[in-house]
């Protein structure tokens, strides 16, 4: 459906978006490693450059060292080889200060050229944000005016809600093979079902989508709703609402970003419309933890949370199991 691609584009532009602020962050940071390295190079370049214009000084007034006259000044031969010695070493240790200041050229040079190539790339990152933000906003308009355009008509309602339990039925096939592999739940658990009524609430906010059957007020049609939505208050972020395992965190039609837990012996907790991600597959949460931010990828009611508790792959009312 268009609500369902709209979403998905949304969904994309996001990741890309997170993706560059990563990129932005660590090109930044290693420009500033440079930065903070260059002036060290040049002082030191500057000081090897002191040390090779003494010597190619020291050359000049030397001339062309005359190994005849050199013989004719020392005693013995003995003599001459100590002499030639001394003067190998020197020459050595000119070799060994011009190829140092050479070396340190060449890292100034390199530190720069790189130092430059970070500020293009900081600079083509900064652009592509701005432009994935400017389609970003674009696609929220979309999907804002065909949220209106789908609660005002009642031929598109029915259109979008007919695709909703298909969806719903395509959901009831995830938690099917789901439950085929339940994960591993620690022994000393107290069991979800012994919480009943006191577990806390994934996000504090307003119920505005109860769970059952939902008379439309408008269209007079009836819906079934496997879940609560909840209008988020002031905080965004959602939360566990019992220990257990993530065993989905992906994009489901219909559903937007949506996160399933297990808690153990076949009992879920279900959360859609997510706008982000703060937990993984396989990650081990507790209650209370922090898995998601709130969004209105898949929703019809905007900004919410779409919540859900499940036995195996019934649908339990959530309002029952919360405090």
């Amino acid at each position: 459906s268009q609500l369902s691609q709209i979403g998905f584009q949304k969904k994309l532009l996001k990741n890309e978006i997170i993706l560059n602020q990563t990129k932005l962050k660590k090109a930044n940071q290693e420009l500033s490693v440079l930065e903070k390295k260059i002036p060290s190079i040049q002082k030191k370049l500057e000081e090897e450059k002191q040390a090779v214009e003494k010597i190619l000084v020291a050359l000049y007034k030397l001339g062309k060292i005359d190994y005849f006259e050199l013989m004719l000044k020392v005693n013995d031969a003995a003599g001459f080889l100590i002499e030639n010695k001394h003067l190998t070493l020197i020459a050595r240790h000119q070799e060994k200060k011009i190829s140092e200041y050479l070396y340190t050229l060449d890292e100034l040079n390199e530190s720069l050229s790189e130092a430059e190539k970070k500020k293009k790339e900081i600079k083509a990152l900064v652009l592509s944000s701005e432009q994935k933000n400017q389609e970003l906003i674009s696609q929220e308009k979309r999907y804002t005016s065909l949220i209106n355009r789908i609660n005002s008509n009642k031929e598109s309602y029915q259109k979008t809600i007919k695709e909703l339990q298909e969806r719903s039925e395509q959901l009831q096939n995830l938690m099917e093979k789901i439950l085929k592999n339940p994960s591993s739940i620690p022994v000393n658990l107290i069991p979800m079902y012994e919480k009943k009524g006191s577990l806390p609430w994934p996000i504090q906010g307003k119920v505005i989508s109860s769970f059952g059957l939902k008379r439309h007020p408008k269209f007079n049609t009836i819906t079934k709703n496997n879940g609560i939505e909840i209008s988020p208050g002031g905080n965004s972020v959602v939360k566990c609402i019992h220990p257990g395992i993530v065993v989905y965190t992906d994009y489901f039609q219909g559903y937007g970003n949506l996160i399933i837990i297990d808690h153990g012996m076949s009992y879920y907790s279900l959360y859609g419309h997510c706008s982000s991600f703060i937990v993984s597959k396989g990650d081990a949460v507790n209650s209370g933890q922090p898995i998601a931010i709130v969004g209105d990828t898949s929703s019809l009611s905007g900004k919410s949370l779409y919540f859900e508790v499940r036995y195996k792959t019934k649908p339990l009312d959530p309002l029952k199991w919360l405090k």
